[in-house]
């Protein structure tokens, strides 16, 4: 396989750490992140004055000369699959796309075709760049399966590592629609009960707490205070249903974005997804609130009603400021109709 060779001297006052040192000073036009760096020094494709060094860690000194072997980019062993894809944009570094219900964005058990990944390998086709040393998609952010909406995928290592450092410091714009139970509302003395709720100016609320994978159900995250990592989610109640209103159309905006972040985080305020069965978005509704054929609707949503719908980032290569709209899916837009118009009397 062929190699590329990037040579650079080690500026002023490096960091002690070589591979902080490689960060910090490898030029920018080598579109290599730090944990790039790191496998490429443990593999031993970095010398240091001649001398191969495969320890992160190891001492650096300012004028030391470093020779980075990197090999070309190899096929990925994902298949690439004709599936429809619904682009919002597309240049030669990234390609922004409405993601369908039901599916994955990348293989995984379970789930090892039929993705986002193996649709973006046959749209790209020859158009993929080496991220990360492979032909295939960078995936620098994820929604869940059975959420719909905005994601953003990198076509080329310039891009890859210039949105993955925007997603890193949270400047990337994410908003949500979703329907939830109950009305989160600053006066409701029952939120003002829950640890790591609070309401900022217009009604706002502000989850903050440490999220972590649950302890004894793998597949779901859990709300913690100590441990884990740090999120924050914001929601302004967009519109109310019901009489009186047992249900909320929601705009959530994510300060980290952690997994389930959205769902875990309106769970515990006792506002659960309409949907959403793995966090027990599936509750009874007062029979005087909604007509009995919109309640049916609402117990019968089969999935999260969740929508990625406005996403914005600095593009990575061209610097322009970005920012999408997707409208509502279907299934989530008939669902809101229903609920402000009610159901249609067959006999009228």
């Amino acid at each position: 396989m062929s190699h590329r060779r990037i040579d650079f001297i080690l500026g002023e006052s490096p960091p002690a750490r070589l591979d902080k040192a490689l960060a910090r000073d490898v030029p920018e036009e080598a579109n290599l992140s730090r944990t790039r760096l790191g496998r490429l020094i443990e593999e031993g494709a970095v010398t240091v004055d001649g001398a191969v060094v495969q320890d992160p860690r190891a001492k650096v000194a300012e004028g030391q000369v470093v020779h980075i072997s990197v090999e070309e980019a190899a096929e990925s062993h994902i298949l690439p699959e004709d599936i429809p894809l619904s682009v919002v944009f597309e240049d030669d570094d990234l390609i922004v796309i409405d993601k369908p219900a039901g599916m994955v964005v990348h293989p995984a058990p379970g789930s090892p075709s039929g993705t986002l990944v193996n649709a973006l390998l046959a749209h790209c086709g020859d158009d993929l760049s080496g991220v990360g040393g492979m032909k295939r998609p960078g995936i620098v952010h994820r929604i869940d399966k059975d959420t719909t909406g905005l994601l953003v995928v990198a076509k080329s290592d310039a891009a890859h590592h210039g949105l993955a450092a925007q997603f890193e410091k949270h400047t990337v714009e994410r908003y949500y629609q979703t329907l939830v139970y109950g009305v989160p509302d600053a006066n409701d003395p029952r939120l003002r009960g829950v640890k790591g709720a609070s309401f900022e100016a217009g009604n706002i609320l502000r989850m903050t707490t440490q999220l972590a994978r649950h302890k004894t159900d793998r597949q779901r995250q859990a709300v913690l205070f100590q441990g884990g990592r740090h999120a924050v989610t914001r929601a302004r109640t967009v519109e109310r249903f019901g009489t009186p209103p047992v249900l909320a159309l929601l705009e959530c905006w994510l300060e980290t974005g952690r997994t389930h972040q959205i769902r875990v985080h309106m769970s515990h305020a006792g506002h659960g997804l309409v949907g959403d069965a793995t966090y027990g978005g599936r509750r009874k509704l007062a029979k005087a609130a909604l007509p009995e054929a919109t309640a049916e609707a609402i117990r019968a949503f089969p999935r999260q009603a969740l929508h990625a719908a406005v996403l914005g980032f600095e593009h990575p290569v061209t610097g322009e400021n970005l920012r999408f709209e997707a409208p509502l899916p279907p299934d989530m837009a008939a669902l809101l109709q229903l609920l402000r118009e009610g159901p249609v009397d067959p006999s009228a």
